[in-house]
């Protein structure tokens, strides 16, 4: 997933920090014939240059019957093309120096590479024989079918709470396609003919739905020239991609279930339905997240953890998704408490905030970890390259990677007590109990 401006990554030490100043990321930008959009950033400080291209799909692009299916090309578009040998592209990039890796959300998917800048134009190379001609047969199906089957038993079904993405997804929406979670179902993927296959690589991975995107020490006039080299004779896609034109109905009933896990200590997790990732509330959600439990001296860390002593660990995190993402609050149970007693105390620590607010000094505390945040995120030319990318796709608007900070100054410390009110309701939102599987009745 993408690096999100909340409470996971910050640490409690960022709240003494002092704002720091935000560089403006410089770039240059344009189209070829066939649509795929370009985005070139210089700094020539290292000799390091990241090229990365993401695909506008994810898990929300799949049919309800054939699901995992982005993320499942995310593995296999490593499978090799045409020129390049199966299982040869790693090794490639590897053996010149690089480091390469990829991820799918439920909108995007992202491949990205690191490289010496003298191989840029390996880079490019390799990146356009993916979006031409990956091998798309069954082979490299049957292959990547036990990977991802393999992954999904390492991360998820034998992970102790591993499960709660998927769980909370399903019950958190009735009719959007983020119902599901980006791995899917394997049952799908092995019910899915290879022309299934292929013609999901045809609709999709096509330079109309994609950002190529070169970031570090390149010449950009060099750098235009090998874009249109590599990149200009890929064909554009014959057919609209396709966009879920779905609104997710309002929730107006609590929907609370239990899930009985391979876990020894319970656990309690909310889920509370968010605005578009556009949306200006989002970054009042992303405050709020860090406020309530970003680092040793949040809110529901101290109160909780530290004082009751009635969670080991509690979180927020603002899924924030194109279509609208939900708000996730997971705590797990100390032992000899109830999960009735902590879902209680976090509903109490979130009236408070919906009663009161925040205090000015917790306010400017939170303005000092955005900002830090955000400069963080840029640090790395892996980073720039991603940002800017993002800008594009999502946002509509490049500059906008120079714009998410005075976003974030808009928003005004009622904000916060607002959205709380707004967004944190308990008539509409989803609870489950994580659980211990000997305490499943018995059938």
């Amino acid at each position: 997933m993408m690096r999100k401006l909340t409470a996971l990554g910050l640490v409690a030490g960022l709240l003494a920090v002092p704002a720091i100043a935000q560089t403006k990321i410089e770039f240059k930008e344009f189209d070829l014939d066939n649509g795929l959009h370009v985005i070139m950033h210089q700094d020539n400080t290292t000799p390091i240059v990241v090229t990365s291209v993401l695909y506008h799909v994810g898990s929300k692009n799949e049919q309800p019957d054939r699901t995992g299916f982005a993320h499942f090309f995310e593995h296999l578009m490593f499978e090799g093309s045409e020129n390049i040998a199966r299982g040869e592209y790693m090794n490639i990039i590897q053996s010149h120096g690089g480091t390469l890796n990829a991820y799918t959300s439920n909108d995007i998917t992202y491949y990205y590479e690191s490289l010496p800048s003298n191989e840029l134009e390996l880079a490019l190379y390799m990146e356009s024989e993916r979006m031409l001609h990956s091998k798309v047969d069954q082979t490299g199906v049957d292959t990547q079918r036990e990977v991802v089957k393999e992954e999904k038993r390492q991360s998820y079904d034998n992970r102790p709470y591993g499960s709660i993405l998927i769980e909370t997804l399903k019950r958190s929406y009735s009719e959007h396609p983020y119902r599901w979670a980006p791995i899917g179902s394997l049952d799908d993927l092995n019910a899915a003919s290879i022309e299934e296959f292929q013609q999901f690589y045809k609709d999709f991975y096509v330079p109309n739905n994609a950002t190529l995107t070169i970031a570090g020490d390149i010449d950009y006039k060099q750098t235009e020239e090998w874009v249109k080299k590599y990149f200009s004779e890929i064909p554009k896609g014959t057919k609209p991609i396709y966009r879920p034109d779905v609104t997710e109905p309002k929730k107006t009933a609590e929907i609370r279930d239990i899930v009985y896990d391979n876990i020894q200590i319970p656990a309690v997790i909310q889920a509370y339905n968010l605005p578009p990732k556009t949306d200006q509330d989002s970054y009042a959600l992303s405050m709020l997240s860090t406020y309530l439990t970003g680092g040793n001296s949040s809110l529901m860390t101290k109160e909780l953890v530290d004082k009751q002593q009635k969670a080991l660990a509690i979180s927020a995190i603002p899924l924030d998704l194109e279509d609208g993402g939900i708000f996730i609050m997971y705590g797990i149970v100390n032992m000899g408490v109830e999960p009735q007693d902590l879902e209680t105390e976090i509903d109490k620590l979130i009236k408070q905030v919906q009663d009161e607010g925040v205090s000015d000094r917790d306010f400017e505390k939170l303005q000092n970890i955005m900002e830090n945040s955000i400069v963080s995120g840029n640090s790395s030319m892996a980073g720039v390259a991603e940002n800017l990318a993002e800008a594009h796709v999502i946002y509509k608007d490049t500059h906008y990677v120079n714009k998410v900070m005075d976003a974030y100054d808009k928003v005004k410390k009622e904000d916060l007590q607002r959205v709380a009110n707004e967004y944190l309701t308990l008539d509409g939102r989803v609870v489950l109990y994580y659980l211990p599987k000997p305490a499943e009745p018995a059938q």
